[in-house]
């Protein structure tokens, strides 16, 4: 319950407030976090460089292997003439991207390098109370 009392005058105006109020607040919250979840799904991370190469055949040879021997990480092929990029994964840290690193330097000896790039990230559901 709240009162207001005007300057001139000193009668109080008591103010009830419906209680659908607050719950039509907390679900314009949620609301506004939904619609803007989208926004947030890439930041600056890291990921590794495969392949860099004018060889079509060969870099998409090396995505395939990608997928059956590493299908936790994501590979995303990049044309930039004449070269294909091939990095894989959506790491947010160096740290994180060295350690897949040396596992990936067994199947792909040479050429790898980690990267700065934009990843895609899985933003955090919020939890209903």
């Amino acid at each position: 319950m709240s009162y207001l009392f005007a300057q001139t005058d000193t009668t109080a105006v008591v103010i009830h407030k419906d209680a659908r109020i607050d719950a039509l607040i907390k679900k314009q919250i949620d609301i506004n976090e939904e619609t803007t979840r989208d926004s947030r799904r890439t930041a600056s991370g890291y990921r590794i460089l495969v392949m860099n190469s004018n060889d079509r055949k060969k870099v998409f040879d090396a995505k395939a292997r990608i997928y059956q021997l590493y299908p936790e990480l994501k590979p995303y092929l990049l044309y930039q003439a004449p070269f294909y990029k091939l990095k894989v994964g959506n790491f947010r840290t160096k740290e994180e991207a060295e350690e897949y690193l040396t596992e990936l330097s067994r199947d792909f000896p040479k050429g790898l390098f980690v990267v700065r790039d934009i990843i895609e990230v899985k933003p955090e559901r919020r939890d209903s109370d």
